[in-house]
């Protein structure tokens, strides 16, 4: 995959969350387990339940490949307004440092612009420096902790 062909952009969903990309969605897959292994084995019925949910996923691609992906959502809480959440932020391994991962940083932003957010908002494992290291070269900064009660 050569670095001299731009990267494109697709939205994998239409604007009522339906698949409307069924072939990228199905090569979307591989590198998003890089980020989330324990998806099911039946990724596309998990991802369409996502996407009822609100989400949507955008894909950045070189040719027919999948060089990462977001899956990002907004919505309206007490505390931002309106919120732009990316669930999953993920470039291949063996293409990061290529500017992937701020392209579709970009492109989040816009979006978020566009719903009336004022912010990107994303969690990260305390185990991810690399990402984080990223995030912080994107200007993203840690504004609060978050909390999870895990039931057994």
């Amino acid at each position: 995959m050569g670095e001299h062909v731009p990267l494109s952009l697709v939205d994998i969903c239409n604007e009522a969350g339906e698949v409307a990309e069924p072939a990228w969605l199905a090569r979307a897959e591989k590198v998003h387990r890089q980020l989330r292994p324990a998806l099911p084995a039946d990724y596309t019925a998990k991802m369409r339940r996502v996407f009822a949910g609100g989400a949507r996923m955008t894909l950045a691609t070189r040719g027919d490949a999948v060089c990462g992906l977001a899956v990002w959502r907004w919505h309206e809480n007490t505390f931002d307004g309106i919120k732009f959440y990316i669930d999953d932020l993920v470039t291949d391994a063996a293409l990061r440092s290529q500017g992937v991962g701020k392209s579709l940083v970009a492109r989040l932003a816009m979006e978020a612009h566009q719903h009336g957010a004022d912010a990107l908002v994303l969690d990260s494992g305390t185990q991810r420096q690399q990402a984080h290291r990223f995030y912080f070269r994107e200007g993203f900064v840690i504004t609060s902790f978050n909390f999870k009660k895990q039931f057994v």
